[in-house]
């Protein structure tokens, strides 16, 4: 089978397709003949930044073409999309069947690589911001994965205000087609009026102007890969509170939360509340170019690999 991997840390230049054998499922492990991979933000900077070369992981969707032993609830033809923690850029991938969900029969493997994780990432931000409905909530990386679809649950939950922060200008009418009221650039001297919750996906510098963002009683909640430090005094000068949200918590610690989330997500997509974006399907054997296109900013939505393709 194919697979794309790399063998020193440093940059997109490393990636390289290869030949590989089959994998095995081992106990509880699904292997799927993927269809589509999602690339994320924190595998391109764990390869940036890692200081070991390791497998390229991911968001997979496909067919159960084999099943381990004690795999219980899934069967060889079914769709399932899940996170891979091994090799995820391949044509055949192993996902761990706590990690794994059903794709309806109406969505594509598409579909559910833009949807499942960026749509609970965004959800369970946006619900650790304690919202209320007439909060004003503020969105950064407003134009990725997570921020398109942290948008439309900001308008869906009615929020009185919904401002969305990107990289450059030319995000301006996408983030406002998917219902931001205003636009910030990360670069601007203020983020204009005060927000009750912030929304961080980008961490690092951008921390300090999230905080100062922040209404009195404000909450920020990041859930970046990029870490960054936040000044306390910041916090104390407005009363205001930061929140650090992950979504594996949730998956491993509370199940059923998990479950009842993932099949909330699916129905706002079939109702048309939560409208994924596609920036890009790119064959797998050219990663390298995913990967460039999500460190240059570029993307505005889910940028997807194409195994098969």
């Amino acid at each position: 089978m194919r697979r794309v991997r790399y063998e020193v840390n440093g940059g997109p230049e490393v990636l390289f397709a290869e030949e590989a054998p089959v994998p095995e499922p081992g106990p509880g492990e699904l292997l799927v003949r993927s269809e589509a991979v999602g690339v994320t933000l924190p595998v391109v900077r764990r390869m940036r930044e890692g200081a070991e070369p390791g497998p390229l992981g991911g968001e997979v969707a496909g067919t159960v073409v084999a099943v381990g032993e004690n795999v219980t609830g899934f069967a060889v033809g079914d769709r399932v999309t899940g996170l891979c923690f091994s090799h995820g850029y391949a044509e055949l991938a192993l996902i761990h069947q706590a990690m794994a969900s059903r794709i309806p029969d109406r969505a594509t493997a598409v579909d559910a690589v833009a949807l499942v994780r960026s749509g609970l990432v965004a959800r369970g931000a946006y619900q650790a911001g304690r919202p209320r409905p007439d909060d004003a909530v503020l969105v950064t990386a407003a134009a990725s994965a997570v921020g398109t679809l942290a948008l439309q649950y900001a308008k869906a939950a009615e929020a009185s205000r919904v401002v969305a922060a990107v990289s450059s200008a030319d995000k301006a009418e996408f983030v406002r087609a998917l219902g931001a009221d205003e636009v910030v650039l990360y670069g601007d001297e203020s983020w204009g009026d005060p927000v009750d919750v912030v929304i961080d996906g980008v961490g690092g510098e951008l921390l300090g102007p999230a905080v100062r963002a922040l209404a009195a009683g404000g909450r920020l909640v990041a859930f970046s890969s990029g870490g960054g430090t936040i000044d306390a005094y910041e916090l104390l000068a407005r009363g205001a509170s930061a929140i650090g949200f992950q979504m594996a918590a949730i998956a491993r610690g509370k199940p059923e939360v998990y479950a009842r989330w993932l099949d909330e997500l699916w129905e706002l997509h079939r109702n048309g509340t939560l409208r994924p974006r596609v920036f890009a399907e790119i064959p797998l054997a050219e990663a390298a170019h995913a990967h460039e296109i999500i460190e240059s900013r570029r993307n505005l939505g889910k940028v997807v690999l194409m195994p098969q393709g």
